[in-house]
Order: structure tokens, then C-alpha cells, then sequence
């Protein structure tokens, strides 16, 4: 089954054309990661498809789910099981991580017609995702990212996901910003949230280290606003002993 679809995708910032032609399909249970320099589009191809405002889709179709996503506004899509990590997660002064996940467990629940979770069922998920990506509970009740670190706001991010549990992960970028034993964690704990029959990860990354861990099914390179080779793993490996404009030159 085909969880997301993307013909012909061209998209605008600011009237500058960023991406020129994308064509990816991502099936159930499979995990894509998106290499490429920067200024390649990477990040623009996630934003267009978690529908953040300032980007203008000019060209293509995507359909999540046999729906048309560009007909659904960023909440609609989130409900229908879309998950968009961030480069660099934002901060929600005053507003706890409890209550913002309940509230974001909860709408999407809404959404589709279920019961929301009561705040002593909210409460266990959360304790256990937490735990999963050792990250002291305590955090949960600290403001989102809030004096967080860079590697506690990319693990509290995937706490985030495993409670929301969606059907698609877009991760822009997840590794930027951890050491090591961040890295690991974050990439198993994508691995036990995401790494599912009816799951799907779209894995933006620069390196190939995180892959080392999350291990992908297909590798495409992204550059000048198009995917100009696709792999397999191997791929990610010959990026990192080669460099993105020789991969790009020799395809």
C-alpha cells in the first residue's frame, strides 16, 4: 500500500523555484532517506508537505492515503497520521508538555471519530515513550523545549511521535545537533515507533551516521531541487566517501 505519492512536485519561496520535479512514492513499512547539500531542497520538500505557510506549490500532485494532501490544511493532515519533525524545534513558553500533547493526542482523536484519552491512560502512554527515549518524566512537565538542549529537544520530539504514533514520520533533519549516544537513542527510538508494517519514514538527513542505526530502505540524493540518483543503503556509503556533486555528476 501506498502511504504517500509525489508527481512532478515544484514549489516556490518568495518566488525563488526550490523544487523542480519531484517524483517519490513511499509504500507501508518502508523508510526513504533524503540526502543532499544544502540548499537542495530538502527541508522546502518537508515544509510543502507538512503544508507550512510561505511555500507555494506550483506544479504536481501528492496524495497521502489516496487523498489529495494539498486539498488538506496543516491539522487535517496531522490527523490523518502525518507527523513533521523540525530541524530545530520550537519552544512554547508557558505551555507544559502534557498539556500539549493531550491536547494533540486528543484533536486528532477528535478528528477521527475516536474517544479521547483520559488524562490517566494520556499519562501512562507518555511515561512510557519518555522512558523509551531516556528522557527523565520530569521533563514532561517542563514548558515545550524550554531550556532544553538540542539533543533533549530531538529526544522530547520523539516522545512527541510516539504518543501521537502516526502513520507517516517526515523528519527534517532529526540528527543535527546530537552526539553519539543522542544519536543512538533518537534513531532507536525511531526505529520502535516507526519501523512498522504500516508505518512509513520520510528521513531527511545530511550524514550518513543516523543511518547506521535507522536503516533505510531507499537512499535518494536531492540536488538542485531534484532526486538525480536513488539507492539502496549503500548509497548513504558512497555519499560519505565521495561527496553529493561527484554521486550527482556521475548520475
Amino acid at each position: 500500500m501506498t502511504l504517500l505519492n509525489i508527481e512532478n512536485l515544484h514549489a516556490e519561496v518568495d518566488g525563488k523555484p526550490i523544487l523542480k520535479g519531484i517524483d517519490l512514492a513511499i509504500g507501508a513499512g518502508e523508510i526513504h532517506a533524503v540526502m543532499g547539500p544544502n540548499g537542495a531542497g530538502k527541508s522546502t520538500l518537508a515544509y510543502v508537505l507538512g503544508g507550512r505557510d510561505g511555500y507555494e506549490v506550483t506544479q504536481g500532485k501528492v496524495t497521502f492515503g489516496g487523498e489529495d494532501l494539498f486539498e488538506m490544511d496543516p491539522h487535517e493532515r496531522a490527523a490523518a497520521g502525518m507527523f513533521l519533525g523540525f530541524q530545530y524545534p520550537v519552544e512554547i513558553p508557558g505551555v507544559s508538555n502534557i498539556q500539549f500533547l493531550r491536547a494533540a493526542v486528543n484533536a486528532q482523536r477528535e478528528a477521527r471519530g475516536e474517544d479521547p484519552l483520559s488524562a490517566g491512560d494520556f499519562l501512562k502512554v507518555a511515561r512510557e515513550q519518555a522512558k523509551a527515549l531516556k528522557m527523565d518524566a520530569d521533563m514532561l512537565k517542563r514548558a515545550v523545549n524550554v531550556g532544553f538542549s538540542g539533543g533533549e529537544k530531538k529526544r522530547n520530539e520523539m516522545v512527541q511521535m510516539g504518543i501521537i504514533d502516526p502513520k507517516l514520520a517526515i523528519l527534517d533533519e532529526t540528527d543535527s545537533g546530537l552526539d553519539i549516544d543522542a544519536l543512538r537513542t533518537v534513531g532507536e527510538g525511531i526505529n520502535a515507533i516507526m519501523r512498522k508494517p504500516d508505518k512509513g519514514v520520510l528521513l531527511i538527513t545530511h550524514y550518513q551516521r543516523l543511518l547506521e542505526t535507522v536503516k533505510p530502505d531507499y537512499v535518494h540524493v536531492l540536488a538542485a531541487g531534484r532526486i538525480v540518483k536513488t539507492g539502496g543503503p549503500d548509497l548513504a556509503l558512497q555519499l560519505e566517501e565521495e561527496g553529493y556533486e561527484a554521486v550527482a555528476e556521475a548520475a
